[in-house]
């Protein structure tokens, strides 16, 4: 893989319009379950061109679907009746979390199936292991060895189900697999994330019986078979929020469609008003701009409609530009910080304290050299220089590329001087 890197000039307001990308969290558990239809072929849209979709789509080749890849159009055709091998080889498991999402699809159609790359962890090891327990109250066997995460279907039935935290992948999977399995499944204190709600609406429309999504308990009834159907993937919420903190930091103004939805936003879209970015929302389209000063504020991460942990990093970056002191309380993922001293090396000013931290601004960014050391903390990078004198160069940049298509084009054609250079 090489080694890519965007390299930004700040100061320039960015003005204009762009197509906010299909949502990665919905696109990834789609492909998957496209997998699970044994007649007729899935036709998704607006599927995004990011590097964990090219993954996904190697994945279920890998375990025998049929997939037309169209990226230029963000197409996919899937034929999941001829899946037929049920190993997630680790070459391709470690590439991505998302691969976790093929466990009820390969399960369901081979009968059993093989997660390697596990990495020798026990299992509750990295947040998966509500994925196994879900499973093996529907009837599953479930056991490790060496790295690998064996799962056999034997006697699948229904069964009432509770997930110890609203994760939304774990409420994915655990509908994934209930869908085919005989008798009825409760799933309690499930995830209520747009996304959610949008792959229980493509499962609906493939002939499953769902009820309560978006009620934190959801009722499945098994049915015998999945169709393919046509489905368009929603739009991608995250971005839409990254776009309308491009607008605040830049004091420019950009239009997003496909983002007119702002409720998808959750309390994100309250708190960006707080700091002083307006939101105008006119049918599918919105627009997002920053009239006068940029507030302080306060920001408690929480699962939706809570403030997105995903939208945390971005809006600690918008917090370095205004006057006064925010603070950040972060109470899903303890990593979420990377960016702090990524940020602190470019001039900012912050300081944290376990799961909270303190951010003082305005401060003067300046360029420099930082590292994406994941997704959210790359783009939220790549925003920073948008307002920095000098260069800001990030390196590692293909983690942007995981979630985000072509970013750096698009914030060109927004008048952005950035440019992405690659080693091989």
């Amino acid at each position: 893989m090489p080694d890519v890197r965007y390299r930004i000039r700040g100061g320039t307001p960015l003005q204009g319009t762009v197509v906010v990308q299909g949502a990665k969290n919905a696109a990834l558990p789609m492909i998957a379950a496209a997998l699970l239809a044994t007649t007729g072929r899935m036709v998704l849209r607006n599927v995004p061109a990011i590097a964990d979709v090219h993954r996904a789509v190697e994945l279920a080749r890998h375990v025998g679907a049929q997939v037309e890849y169209h990226p230029g159009d963000r197409l996919l055709v899937i034929d999941g009746s001829t899946v037929d091998k049920p190993v997630l080889p680790a070459e391709l498991t470690r590439q991505f979390r998302g691969s976790v999402l093929f466990l009820p699809a390969v399960l369901l159609r081979c009968g059993e199936v093989a997660y390697e790359g596990a990495g020798g962890c026990n299992l509750g090891t990295r947040g998966l292991d509500w994925h196994y327990r879900g499973l093996a109250r529907l009837g599953a066997s479930v056991e490790e060895h060496d790295g690998t995460i064996h799962i056999k279907g034997g006697d699948l039935h229904g069964a009432p189900l509770y997930l110890d935290t609203p994760s939304h992948t774990g409420t994915e999977n655990l509908i994934m697999a209930a869908a085919l399995t005989p008798g009825r499944t409760t799933i309690e204190n499930t995830a209520l994330e747009p996304e959610v709600l949008d792959v229980v609406a493509l499962l609906t429309a493939m002939g499953a019986h769902i009820q309560g999504a978006g009620t934190g308990r959801i009722t499945i009834d098994g049915v015998s078979e999945l169709r393919g159907v046509e489905y368009t993937v929603m739009p991608d919420r995250i971005e839409a929020g990254i776009m309308a903190v491009a607008a605040a930091l830049t004091g420019g103004r950009i239009t997003l469609v496909g983002a007119g939805v702002l409720d998808h936003l959750g309390i994100a879209a309250h708190k960006l008003e707080q700091m002083g970015v307006h939101l105008a929302v006119a049918g599918a389209v919105a627009t997002a701009a920053r009239p006068g000063e940029l507030h302080p504020i306060n920001v408690i991460t929480d699962t939706h409609p809570g403030f997105a942990t995903d939208l945390q990093p971005p809006v600690m970056t918008l917090a370095t530009q205004a006057q006064g002191v925010s603070y950040f309380h972060e109470r899903i993922h303890d990593a979420r910080y990377a960016l702090v001293g990524e940020l602190t090396a470019l001039g900012a000013d912050i300081t944290v304290t376990g799961e909270r931290a303190v951010v003082r601004g305005a401060t003067a960014l300046q360029g420099g050299h930082v590292t994406a050391q994941d997704l959210r903390t790359g783009v939220s990078l790549v925003l920073a220089g948008l307002v920095a004198a000098g260069d800001v160069v990030v390196t590692n940049a293909a983690m942007i590329e995981r979630g985000h298509s072509d970013l750096a084009g698009r914030l060109a054609a927004l008048g952005a001087e950035i440019h992405r250079e690659e080693d091989h």
